[in-house]
């Protein structure tokens, strides 16, 4: 009788911390993004910014605009890192209500980059690159997923129009 009022009581518990780590999760799944516009948009591993180095592979974003419901923008790469190649899938515009977007190619002026090799520390671009975004108040969230093995790496920059 004990053994069985034990069990009962540990499930329980362990229903109730359930509830309290979903809870948790799903609130911070909803709070709003930080609108400041004072971040620092060139951090200590690579400048000018907005940029970010992942393990010697870094990629700098310039001349962001929001025309309609389209953000343009322009990038470079610089490879020193195990990653051998640049491409249009490793990138997703993030936008202020958290909606995500790929590359686009079907606006004037949109265009995409094949997959280009290099690395050695040679430079691609700069490329233009155009993104469609439900909402156009900034700031924008540029995630970059370069190949760097199985497990690395990935980041999100944070973005304004220039």
């Amino acid at each position: 009788m004990a053994r069985r009022l034990l069990i009962t009581l540990g499930v329980v518990v362990a229903m109730i911390i359930a509830a309290v780590v979903a809870g948790a999760a799903y609130t911070a799944l909803k709070s709003p993004l930080s609108l400041q516009t004072t971040t620092n948009l060139a951090p200590t591993n690579c400048s000018p910014g907005p940029c970010t180095d992942l393990q010697g592979y870094t990629i700098w974003i310039s001349n962001v605009q929001v025309n309609n419901d389209i953000v343009r923008m322009t990038l470079k790469f610089k490879n020193s890192s195990p990653s051998t190649h640049a491409a249009p899938e490793d990138l997703t515009l993030i936008d202020s209500e958290r909606r995500q977007g790929s590359l686009i190619t079907d606006a004037p002026n949109c265009k995409t980059f094949p997959r280009t090799d290099f690395n050695r520390g040679a430079t691609f671009g700069p490329v233009d690159v155009c993104f469609r975004v439900t909402n156009t108040t900034p700031p924008f969230i540029l995630h970059w997923s370069p190949d760097l093995g199985e497990f690395c790496c990935e980041t999100n920059i944070t973005i304004w129009p220039s």
